[in-house]
């Protein structure tokens, strides 16, 4: 059976291992925090919902990367959480310390595993994790995309009064408010969703959906941790199960969509190997410049990561 290690037992984290437990396809997760108790704590609170929700999965809190050794699947959502008025920018310095050390640590227990990155800002901590672990960019990518589209899928089913069920949609670029939907991409049960829903609605849910998280930030006092949890779950799970399933995540572009060695949300094919593959769309001219805007700002932090020398 496959391991897999979550590191950080806040919000995100323990809701990544809990999720994961129901999905009962792990004979254990690892939920690992530099608070130990915190995340021995939070196991057992699982583990004791076990028999209620019918599930095996065991699950071992720890600070000790020791425990971690052999992970298949590594989902690291240690940092700060942003705070009311912080951007995702501001949260660079201490998470790229943070994001870098864990991976180094993570490493020297585990071969070769895949690693999911959680952490905010998401783009340039999943390029902090691939430069700190030197593995395949097919084995380090980050987990956005999906919570992007879950957002915005959730925003229409309200307005359209239908189940989020029977609607897709695919969202490109950053995590953040360069993110690219793509409404001509976008369906209710096999309908464009532009037959359903007048321009204006659909600009309005996508302008929420590019503050999505900021929004919450502001009704909670902390990032959301539920559907990006979720959203980190469904990744691991089609990699155990190898599903080569179509899902945005941000990756490591190496020519497609004319752009190289850059962090950034596209759609991918997810499977045991990790990214199968890249799926490169037909853009259109005006998708193609809102995709560059948000390469321009994710370079930019890129860059102040790089200036720190870490």
């Amino acid at each position: 059976m496959s391991k897999v290690t979550v590191v950080g037992a806040g919000n995100v984290g323990a809701t990544v291992a809990n999720v994961l437990a129901h999905k009962d396809l792990l004979n254990e997760v690892v939920l690992l925090d530099i608070v130990g108790d915190l995340a021995r704590g939070k196991a057992l609170d699982s583990w004791q919902q076990a028999p209620i929700d019918y599930y095996s999965t065991r699950l071992k809190g720890t600070e000790d990367y020791k425990d971690t050794a052999n992970s298949d699947v590594v989902v690291i959502t240690a940092g700060i959480p942003r705070k009311p008025g912080m951007s995702r920018d501001d949260l660079i310095s201490t998470n790229a310390k943070i994001v870098s050390s864990v991976t180094k640590s993570i490493l020297e227990h585990s071969e070769n595993p895949i690693i999911i990155i959680v952490s905010n800002p998401l783009d340039v901590m999943t390029y902090a994790a691939y430069k700190m672990s030197g593995l395949s960019p097919k084995r380090v990518f980050g987990m956005a995309g999906i919570l992007d589209t879950a957002r915005y899928r959730a925003f229409l089913a309200t307005a359209l009064k239908v189940s989020p069920k029977d609607i897709h949609a695919v969202l490109m670029g950053g995590h953040g408010d360069t993110m690219v939907p793509l409404p001509r991409y976008t369906t209710v049960g096999g309908i464009p969703v532009t037959e359903m829903i007048d321009s204006a609605d659909l600009d309005a849910i996508v302008a929420r959906t590019k503050k999505g998280g900021g929004e919450l930030v502001k009704l909670m006092g902390t990032s959301a941790w539920y559907a990006p949890g979720a959203a980190a779950a469904q990744m691991v799970e089609a990699i155990l199960r190898d599903e080569q399933r179509i899902f945005p995540c941000c990756v490591k572009l190496e020519g497609a969509y004319g752009m190289k060695d850059i962090f950034l949300g596209v759609p991918v094919k997810l499977g045991r190997n990790g990214i199968e593959e890249v799926i490169e769309l037909k853009l259109k001219e005006d998708e193609m410049a809102l995709l560059r805007t948000s390469e321009g700002h994710v370079r930019q932090v890129m860059e102040v990561f790089d200036n720190m020398n870490l």
